[in-house]
């Protein structure tokens, strides 16, 4: 929040949700497939998609939820005792309270320990370069092709997240992708050839690449799930487009 002009994260430390995941969870399927990690997150986001699926602590300010005070150090700590070598910051928005994830990924690189991001990557340049150096794997939404579809769903825009893809790739970070296929919003075989072609001529054709399943929920509980063939379909584009690894989840 600004406080006289200057910036405050009112998120630091404060835990909402902690638990141990699969590596496969975030989804992660190339990155130590079959181990463990701490996951955790702090409430908050920079979107508000209306389809959100963990509106409860990612729509709400850091103060409205229940949490734990986590330092960076606790964190490293409890990685240990959950003999967890893999830290996930997920379930919101991790750059919403990105010093804090700085400060935690920094602690747990001197440890010895790998970071994940799990993000819709919807951030300036200067900031997520900072973080970048105690990154190791990211997942990132790329929500759709469209930037318009950004903007009526998820109050963002498509450019930022393309950028941060491009740095993540320039940094070295294991990156890999996921995109939510919601009927009759950004099903369309076209859009998703085009956001295909992209990846590929950009040096993403062999990020894996997860297509996956739409429920209704939230500010969309009205829309059907998404039928599993328009994922068999999105399959299909992406592999012609020439991706290698393209994955099917929430089926």
């Amino acid at each position: 929040m600004n406080r006289g002009g200057r910036l405050w994260t009112e998120a630091y430390g404060k835990v909402c949700a902690l638990h141990v995941d699969p590596v496969e969870k975030k989804p992660l399927l190339h990155f130590h497939p079959g181990e463990e990690c701490l996951s955790l997150a702090a409430a908050g986001c920079n979107l508000s998609c209306r389809n959100c699926q963990n509106w409860r602590i990612s729509q709400v300010s850091p103060e409205e939820v229940e949490y734990h005070l986590l330092l960076p150090d606790d964190v490293v700590k409890m990685a240990g005792e959950m003999s967890c070598r893999l830290v996930a910051y997920t379930y919101t928005e991790p750059l919403t309270y990105l010093e804090y994830v700085r400060d935690c990924a920094e602690a747990c690189h001197e440890a010895g320990l790998r970071n994940i991001l799990v993000t819709a990557g919807y951030v300036n340049e200067e900031p997520l370069r900072d973080l970048l150096p105690f990154l190791d794997a990211a997942n990132v939404d790329l929500k759709s092709f469209s930037d318009e579809i950004y903007r009526s769903v998820s109050g963002a825009g498509l450019a930022p997240v393309l950028r941060t893809l491009e740095l993540m790739r320039d940094a070295g970070v294991w990156v890999e992708i996921t995109n939510l296929l919601i009927p009759g919003v950004n099903d369309d075989m076209d859009m998703v050839r085009r956001m295909c072609i992209w990846l590929v001529e950009h040096g993403f054709a062999e990020c894996p690449l997860h297509f996956t399943r739409f429920f209704p929920q939230y500010r969309m509980a009205g829309l059907p799930p998404t039928p599993v063939t328009t994922l068999f379909d999105a399959r299909d584009v992406a592999r012609s487009c020439g991706l290698q690894y393209v994955y099917l989840g929430n089926v």
